[in-house]
């Protein structure tokens, strides 16, 4: 019989863009793989194809095996058979992709013969230690490669800590001495790549700056945004220097800060802080019906009764499914992404889909999900990737990027996603779980455009970086103790008497449902509930206490505890008993008196009448007469 050898150029191709191309028929050789990526400590990743190679014809038999890889950089390439057999590999590297060919010195004949080799090699860029979080990202599988059986095992060693998140969902999940081990199947890893992370949460570290102006004549608020909690993420805000008049919260959820500024003042304002990113949602106050319906509104860049917005809707119907056309409709591009770039909205991005930019994707997802009635909404913040061009970042202002959130109704809450780096990532999934690169800063829900983002509170025609974030640790100081003072408001004889509770937070972390005690003397008579105190915010409850005679219901102290914070006031009890005294004094000699005056029948004028009466008589002397005693005979 005689053999043909023919030249196998099997592309196993790991690929963002490229598909295999396969050089061979595909009915003349069957191939079996196991790819196994096993992450060492250091972060460098060795890995292992299994291959099986089975010949479908008789007069047929491969003296190569070409194993293409595109965008990986693969060092230390081996091949070698079941036995130990070494094989010759070349390494032909050209544009991004990496060529391994491996030559078979032997000779496998016959129909159903096999051959089994493996070819290994080492790679430092699945595994990235970011923070606090060692991220491994392993780019799809092309969808032409034909292969007869394949799966994929993904070893994690136990070093790297618990499992953060990982999409798409492995088929098997083992955890053994050495870590964790995870099989994936074609299908799973065809249309996604493989994104993990590793790690309780991340921390980064920010500084903000803001330069404010009251361009008024006389005395202005004005405001700011600063990063705000979310279920995903804990801000921790060490200092914002000059000091707010005060932190509140919007509808959207976004921490607002108020400050007060003369004539024609200007000031620079700082925060700086760190922010604790979480793979999992953690207990979160929940999202009123109020606010839900304000992200189901058209808006600016939100065209929700557009036609084909509106038609798109009604096909597509799930948070997945918008995310999916989205991220596969839009094109990125780069072109777009300078200082004051037209933002386009939803129905301009579906008229020029390859001129889009992270505003665009989050733009039409939020349009089609509110039209679908699902309440989305955008976030605008800062977003860490080492390659821009995968991973961009389209808002030049300070480098900050923009993404949406939908809002999952069976688990109350807002999730976030990403169909810009969804799209230009070549689809790894940013749909199941997002990483933990993305720090919010502003929510837009009842607004697209407001409130601004830090970074966009600029003066003058030359704007500096205000910007800085950076991979960061915790506060020491994580748990914040509030403030407690009483102070007298109104406090008037005979009226009811006011004082005023400030709570404060002086930072710096947020508290969730806090519950002040109001006491009078020893008694609690109040419990008041403050669902939400932000750092730098003051909280005020005033305390009436109604006028009564000799103080009968009124209190000798006031205090007012929360946690281990506790002030204490004494009232005007005693002035007041004082006050009550003496009106009972005045009273009862006004009383007595009328009461003697009646009894003794005394009429006052008549009495002062006969008086001056009398007192006239004995002094008159008769005209003309001299007294008896001054005649003489």
């Amino acid at each position: 019989m005689k053999f043909k050898s023919i030249l196998i150029s099997l592309t196993f191709l790991i690929s963002y863009f490229l598909i295999p191309s396969v050089a061979y028929a595909e009915n003349e050789f069957s191939v079996d793989t196991t790819v196994i990526y096993n992450v060492q400590e250091s972060g460098k990743t060795n890995v292992t194809h299994q291959v099986t190679l089975e010949n479908n014809f008789s007069n047929l038999y491969a003296t190569t095996y070409t194993l293409s890889l595109e965008n990986i950089d693969a060092t230390s390439a081996k091949a070698s058979s079941n036995n130990g057999t070494i094989y010759p590999v070349e390494i032909f590297k050209e544009e991004g992709r990496t060529d391994i060919k491996v030559s078979f010195p032997d000779t496998s004949v016959g129909k159903g013969a096999q051959r089994h080799f493996n070819i290994t090699y080492e790679n430092s860029t699945f595994a990235v230690r970011t923070g606090e979080v060692w991220e491994i990202s392993v780019p799809r599988l092309g969808t032409e490669t034909n292969f007869r059986n394949y799966q994929l095992i993904l070893k994690i060693p136990k070093a790297y800590g618990f499992e953060a998140y990982i999409s798409p969902q492995p088929g098997t999940r083992e955890l053994t001495d050495e870590g964790y081990s995870y099989t994936f199947s074609k299908e799973s890893v065809t249309q996604n790549g493989i994104s993990a992370g590793f790690g309780q949460f991340q921390v980064f570290a920010f500084n903000l700056s803001y330069h404010l102006e009251n361009p008024l004549a006389k005395a202005s608020s004005t405001q700011i945004s600063i990063p705000p909690d979310t279920a995903f993420q804990k801000v921790y805000i060490e200092n914002i220097e000059p000091k707010p008049a005060n932190v509140s919260v919007d509808t959207d959820g976004n921490w607002i800060a108020t400050f007060d500024l003369s004539a024609r003042q200007r000031i620079d304002v700082l925060v700086s802080g760190s922010v604790q990113i979480f793979a999992s949602y953690r207990s979160f106050p929940k999202v009123t019906q109020e606010s839900l319906n304000e992200n189901l509104k058209e808006d600016t860049y939100w065209q929700v009764n557009d036609p084909k917005i509106k038609e798109l809707a009604a096909r597509l119907k799930t948070p997945e499914a918008i995310y999916n056309y989205v991220s596969q409709t839009l094109s990125y591009d780069t072109a777009r992404v300078q200082p004051n770039v037209q933002r386009m909205g939803a129905v301009a991005a579906l008229a020029s889909p390859t001129n889009a930019i992270c505003m665009e994707y989050t733009d039409l997802f939020i349009a089609i999900a509110r039209a679908a009635g699902i309440p989305a909404r955008e976030v605008n913040g800062y977003a860490y990737t080492e390659n821009p061009d995968l991973q961009p970042l389209g808002l030049v202002a300070d480098v900050l990027h923009a993404w949406p959130e939908y809002y999952d109704r069976e688990k109350g809450v807002w999730i976030a996603i990403d169909p810009t780096w969804g799209s230009t990532t070549g689809g790894i999934d940013f749909f199941n779980k997002l990483d933990l690169r993305h720090f919010a800063f502003v929510l837009h829900g009842a607004s697209s455009r407001e409130p601004y983002p830090p970074g966009s509170y600029k003066l003058g025609p030359n704007p500096q970086k205000d910007v800085y974030v950076s991979f960061g640790q915790l506060p020491e100081n994580k748990i914040s103790t509030p403030t407690v003072s009483i102070k007298p408001f109104r406090v008037l004889p005979f009226f009811s008497s006011i004082y005023t509770v400030t709570i404060s937070n002086p930072g710096p972390a947020a508290l969730y449902s806090v519950y002040p005690t109001i006491y009078y003397d020893s008694t609690e008579k109040t419990r008041d509930h403050i669902a939400m105190l932000l750092p730098y915010s003051n909280n005020q409850i005033q305390i009436t206490l109604p006028y009564s005679f000799l103080g009968k219901d009124m209190p000798s102290v006031i205090k007012v505890v929360l946690g281990s914070s506790k002030a204490e006031i004494l009232t005007n009890k005693k002035q007041i008993v004082i006050n009550s005294l003496i009106i009972v004094l005045l009273f009862l000699i006004i009383v007595m008196a009328f009461i003697f005056i009646k009894a003794k029948k005394i009429k006052i004028f008549g009495f002062f009448g006969k008086i001056m009466g009398t007192k006239k008589v004995n002094n008159e002397i008769p005209s003309g007469e001299p007294p008896k005693d001054q005649i003489k005979p």
